[in-house]
């Protein structure tokens, strides 16, 4: 037999079985290993090539060898012979389906009249005396599909400061969590790990998203960081998955997927913090949003949770009488049960949101020197207008709250009576880059130390947020 060159010898055989059958049709090709010619039968020394099948004659010509070994997928082949094809997404490992992004927020408090310099705020260690600049927030986001039926999202804190320390920038996990979906549609899933508790529209929309500087205190009393570890499923059906998506990313502050119905339970205890009675939190939510025929997008949702809370007791010294006081359910736990509501018009251009608790938790009564349940009640209610124009986004707001209730995250669950009024602006330049202003009267009680006084004061406030 003549040895023909390799694309010679494939070219000929191609066109040779091709002639015989359909214009479709297929031959096996083998390559001798030591020859390297060409056959169409199997034999000693001979490895496999794969299928092939005529091309156009236009095309035929125009094919280099290497562009024909890519397309036959050969097993086994000589890499200096055969082109490797490239991966498709499905065949991609999973960490090549991993993506990383995140935000950082300084922020800058000045006082401004009365006794801001005494005031305390749960929602920002900054606020107080001898404050300069600070990072209020360093995350980064580590999430991606790792299969077709799980997706994982780690989120890390590098701004964090424990209890009691003199130093800051410690990091410290926020979420960690894998949803498992159950379905092809992806419509429902279970989230297993820590992650937020779907209570409060506020608490769940992304700090890196919200117009004011903190949540509100009468919902972010309820979840400890807002997060717990747990177990919830999620049911979103397609069109509120679109609407979800599309609320995040274009600017109108949405607070994400939690589902259209959500359920599960959780420790109880926080985020961080193990279990401590050996008794779970259940939650419910619910949550949809309506679009209107003229494009507008209203949300409306409720939200409901019920379990017993295990609160950390200490000496307090009130009216020059030390005491640490009682629990009425040392073992099992204070009853800590709340349900809520919300309302959300987005802002195209004005927008509305308004949120409303109620329920029952562990307080302190400073009288009885017991830690019992109470009621508690608060919410808030914000306004804003979104400009979008060449200088970027601009949207000016207020927002007004109240609260009273316990913060039963302090040691003794001291009450806490909250009456704030806020105005400010958040100017976006670019998506990378947001600057915001805000005033803010606050008229709170200090609960990080007995007497727990109230004090009133009035605040500037600066936070500078870069997103990557």
């Amino acid at each position: 037999m003549k040895k023909l060159p390799l694309a010679a010898a494939f070219w000929t055989m191609c066109g040779a079985a091709a002639a015989e059958g359909s214009p479709q049709a297929a031959i096996e090709l083998y390559v001798d290993t030591t020859t390297r010619q060409i056959f169409a039968e199997p034999g000693p020394g001979r490895q496999r090539l794969g299928k092939f099948v005529q091309a156009s004659e236009e095309a035929a010509p125009a094919m280099s060898t290497a562009s024909a070994q890519a397309e036959s997928k050969p097993v086994a082949a000589s890499p200096t012979t055969v082109a490797a094809a490239p991966k498709s997404a499905s065949s991609k490992a999973w960490y090549e389906k991993i993506g990383i992004r995140g935000y950082v927020q300084m922020r800058y408090n000045q006082e401004l009249s009365g006794s801001a310099d005494a005031l305390k705020s749960p929602g920002d260690r900054f606020i107080g005396p001898e404050q300069g600049f600070g990072i209020r927030r360093a995350r980064v986001v580590i999430s991606g599909d790792v299969s077709d039926r799980m997706s994982i999202y780690i989120q890390p804190d590098l701004a964090s400061t424990p209890s009691g320390s003199s130093t800051t920038h410690f990091a410290q996990l926020r979420d960690a969590y894998a949803d498992l979906w159950l379905n092809d549609e992806k419509t429902w899933r279970i989230r297993a790990g820590q992650s937020k508790i779907p209570y409060g529209w506020e608490d769940l929309q992304s700090s890196q998203n919200r117009l004011a500087p903190d949540r509100a205190d009468a919902l972010n009393s309820g979840v400890r960081d807002e997060r717990d570890l747990g177990v919830i499923a999620y049911w979103s059906p397609a069109v509120a998955k679109e609407r979800f998506a599309y609320l995040q990313k274009s600017g109108l502050k949405g607070s994400g997927d939690y589902g259209v119905v959500g359920f599960g339970v959780y420790n109880g205890q926080g985020a961080n913090r193990p279990d401590r009675n050996d008794q779970l939190h259940s939650v419910i939510h619910f949550s949809y949003p309506f679009k209107f025929a003229n494009g507008q997008y209203l949300e409306v949702g409720a939200d409901a949770y019920a379990g017993r809370y295990k609160v950390s007791t200490g000496s307090a010294t009130v009216g020059g009488v030390m005491f640490t006081p009682s629990v009425d359910a040392p073992v099992a736990g204070s009853t800590d049960r709340r349900v809520a509501a919300h309302v959300v018009y987005y802002p195209q251009p004005f927008g509305f949101q308004a949120e409303w608790t109620v329920g029952k938790g562990p307080e302190l009564d400073i009288a009885r020197r017991v830690i019992r349940t109470k009621s508690l009640r608060g919410g808030y209610a914000q306004v804003m207008y979104k400009f979008d124009g060449g200088y970027g986004s601009l949207m000016p707001y207020a927002k007004w709250q109240t609260y009273r209730g316990a913060s039963k995250f302090d040691t003794d669950a001291p009450r806490m009576l909250v009456d704030e009024l806020e105005a400010g602006v958040e100017w976006q330049p670019s998506s990378a880059v947001e600057l915001a202003v805000a005033w803010a009267n606050m008229h709170r009680t200090d609960v990080t130390a007995a007497p727990y006084r109230r004090v009133k004061g009035q605040l500037l406030r600066v936070q500078l947020q870069v997103n990557y």
